[in-house]
C-alpha cells in the first residue's frame, strides 16, 4: 500500500520497534463485524439464527467477526436483528458504562453504530439524543434508529453550539466520536489516505476542541464523556485530552477494562511539558495487536454531585384527534397507548421524557407511531419495528425461505391464508418487519417504500 512519506516518517518516530509490525499488518485481511441488536435478540440467539460462522469480538459481548459473507442481504438484517460495524468501532459503546434511565447524547452519530449500541444498553429506559451536523448523513442515521426498533431516541441535525444552548448540564453520558484524520482506517479504506492529505491533523484538532468545549457544558456532574477517534495522531488523542484536562480542572480521566486488547494511552507521545496525571488511563487498539483497525478511547468524568436537570415540557393536544389512534390500539394491540404523546400536524409521536425540543432542527422528535388520516389511524414503519410479535393481536409470519417474504420485502401485494381482515404485523419468524392490511384474503403491502429491496 502506498502511504504518504510524511506519514511513514511520523509513524516510524512514534512506533519505533513496532513500526515493522504495523507495516506488516497492512498485509492482513480486513476484519468485518456485526453486532446483535439486544433490543430484539440475544447474541447467542443471533449466532444460532444466522447461517454463517460468527466469532466473538473480545471487547464487545454482542459483537461478532464474520468472513466472506454479505449479511446485509439477509432478511434478518431487514428486521433489525443486527448492525454491521467495524469491530474496533464497537469498543466505545462497549466501554462506556450505561445505567438505567441515563440521558445520553451522541454528538457525531451518523450512521448510527454507537447510538444503536447505546440504545441496547439503555434497554428502553432513559433518553438517547442522537445528532449529526450533516443533514445528508442524518438520513442514514434515522433509518438505522428506526430499523433497530429504538423508541426512546430523538434524532437532531444540529451544531454543537445550538445543542449546548438547549441542554446545559442535562446529560449523564455524552459520546464524542470525533471527526479525525482517520489514520487508523488506512488499511481498510484507501480513500482515508486521500482524505488524510487534505484533512490535516491541525484542522481536525480545531473541530475536536470545539466539540469538546460544548460537550462539557451539556454534561451533568458525575457524568462521563466518551471521546473516541480512529486515528493514531497523538495531537488528536492523548494530547487533545491532556489539553482539555488542563483547561477543565473539574474533569478527570477514569480507567476502563483493557484486558480485551487495549493498550494504555501513550504518555510519551504528548509533545507538551505539562502532562496531567493518569493520561495512561486512555486506551488504544493497535491493528498489529488485535483483529480490527486503529482506535483511541478516553472516558472523562465531570466531578461533583449530579443535578438532574429537567427540560421536559408536555404539549397539550386535542384528545379528539387521538380517538382513531385509541381505536386502533384497542382493536389491534395488546399494549396500552404510549405516554407523552405529541401531534405534529398529522404525525403522532411519543416523546421520550416529554423533552422540550423547541429551537432545534429535529429530524425525528421521538418514537414515530403513525399518521392521523380521515377517520382512521395509519401506523408507521418505525412503530412496527419497535413492537414485539406478542404486542399485536394479528400477525402474519414467514420463515426465512418463504417466497412470500421476498415478495413482501419487494413491496408486492399477494394472497395470504387468513380470514381476519384489517391490520397485521408482518414478521420473519417472531421478528417484526412491517405492516400489512388484509382484505378478503389479500395482503395490501405497507412495507415502507424507501426500504424495499
Amino acid at each position: 500500500m502506498d502511504l504518504p512519506i510524511k506519514y511513514i516518517e511520523k509513524m516510524k518516530n512514534l512506533l519505533k520497534d513496532d513500526f515493522d509490525k504495523y507495516i506488516k499488518s497492512f498485509e492482513d485481511k480486513n476484519y468485518q463485524g456485526l453486532r446483535a441488536n439486544t433490543l430484539k435478540i440475544s447474541p447467542n440467539e443471533l449466532k444460532s439464527l444466522l447461517s454463517f460462522n460468527l466469532e466473538p469480538i473480545p471487547w464487545c459481548d454482542e459483537g461478532f467477526y464474520y468472513e466472506d459473507e454479505r449479511p446485509a442481504k439477509s432478511p434478518y438484517y431487514n428486521s433489525g436483528l443486527f448492525y454491521i460495524q467495524e469491530p474496533s468501532a464497537m469498543s466505545t459503546g462497549a466501554m462506556l458504562p450505561i445505567e438505567k434511565n441515563d440521558k445520553v447524547l451522541d454528538m457525531c452519530a451518523a450512521p448510527g453504530g454507537k447510538s444503536t449500541q447505546i440504545a441496547g444498553k439503555l434497554n428502553g429506559t432513559g433518553i438517547l439524543v442522537t445528532n449529526d451536523i450533516s443533514a445528508t448523513r442524518c438520513k442514514a442515521l434515522l433509518k438505522n434508529i428506526e430499523i433497530s426498533g429504538i423508541y426512546n431516541a430523538i434524532v437532531t441535525n444540529e451544531t454543537p453550539k445550538n445543542l449546548a444552548k438547549k441542554f446545559k448540564g442535562y446529560f449523564n453520558k455524552i459520546i464524542v466520536d470525533a471527526p479525525c484524520s482517520g489514520e487508523g482506517m488506512f488499511r481498510k479504506d484507501k480513500d482515508a489516505i486521500k482524505s488524510w492529505e487534505t484533512h490535516k491533523t491541525e484542522f481536525c484538532c480545531s473541530l475536536q476542541r470545539e466539540i469538546l468545549y460544548y460537550a462539557k457544558d451539556m454534561l451533568d456532574n458525575g457524568g462521563i464523556i466518551a471521546y473516541s477517534t480512529c486515528t493514531f495522531a497523538p495531537e488528536e488523542n492523548e494530547q487533545m485530552i491532556n489539553e482539555f484536562l488542563i483547561q477543565n480542572k473539574d474533569f478527570e480521566l477514569i480507567d476502563f477494562d483493557k484486558s480485551s486488547g487495549f493498550e494504555n494511552g501513550r504518555k510519551e507521545w504528548i509533545n507538551e511539558n505539562n502532562i496531567v496525571d493518569g493520561i495512561e488511563k486512555t486506551g488504544r487498539l493497535m491493528p498489529y495487536k488485535i483483529k480490527g483497525e486503529g482506535h483511541f478511547l478516553a472516558l472523562i468524568r465531570k466531578k461533583g454531585i449530579p443535578q438532574n436537570q429537567d427540560i421536559s415540557k408536555i404539549k397539550q393536544h386535542d384528545k379528539k384527534l387521538l380517538v382513531d389512534m385509541e381505536t386502533f390500539f384497542k382493536e389491534n394491540l395488546n399494549i396500552p397507548i404510549y405516554e407523552n404523546i405529541e401531534i405534529h400536524k398529522t404525525s403522532v409521536f411519543s416523546i421520550p421524557n416529554g423533552i422540550d425540543l423547541s429551537g432545534l432542527r429535529v429530524v425525528r422528535s421521538g418514537f414515530y407511531l403513525g399518521e392521523i388520516k380521515t377517520k382512521r389511524f395509519e401506523p408507521s414503519q418505525a412503530f412496527a419495528m419497535g413492537l414485539k410479535k406478542e404486542d399485536t393481536k394479528y400477525t402474519i409470519s414467514f420463515n426465512i425461505n418463504d417466497e412470500n417474504l421476498t415478495r413482501y420485502l419487494k413491496g408486492e401485494s399477494f394472497t395470504v391464508n387468513t380470514k381476519q381482515d384489517g391490520w397485521h404485523l408482518i414478521c420473519i419468524d417472531k421478528y417484526p418487519i412491517g405492516w400489512g392490511k388484509v382484505q378478503k384474503g389479500r395482503l395490501k403491502n405497507k412495507y415502507l417504500s424507501g426500504w424495499r429491496i
